[in-house]
């Protein structure tokens, strides 16, 4: 379990904004990562924030992810390997209270736990 939080700032031209609250103090930058379809992605800045134990996120969306369908990020801390939070892109034929986002949601966590309980099987053999 992750102690970082994350808040959503803005989704503004193709970047995604949050800050990362509740960060260690020692000046060590969180270990962040974003997965969109099981794989990482790229174009993940951090950037002190305004105290010690903020940091601001920038996310760019990279172009081969802007598509027909739901398209869905996980933003996990690293160290922890804990979902940290989320967001998803639609586009194409767009429904109010679309399951395929949820959908979509539920197979990047479940990827997430099958590399949890691999790294655990490793570990434990």
């Amino acid at each position: 379990m992750s102690e970082l939080s994350l808040n959503k700032i803005r989704f503004h031209n193709g970047i995604w904004e949050g800050k990362i609250t509740n960060a260690p103090t020692t000046g060590a930058r969180p270990d962040i990562q974003v997965r969109h379809l099981d794989q990482l992605v790229d174009g993940v800045a951090l950037k002190e924030g305004d105290t010690d134990s903020e940091w601001d996120l920038h996310i760019s969306v990279p172009s081969h992810a802007i598509a027909d369908g739901v398209q869905s990020f996980v933003i996990y801390d690293g160290a922890s390997d804990s979902k940290l939070g989320d967001f998803t892109l639609i586009a194409g034929e767009a429904a109010a209270d679309d399951l395929r986002a949820e959908v979509e949601l539920l197979r990047a966590e479940l990827d997430m736990l099958k590399r949890a309980f691999r790294r655990h099987c490793l570990e434990t053999s």
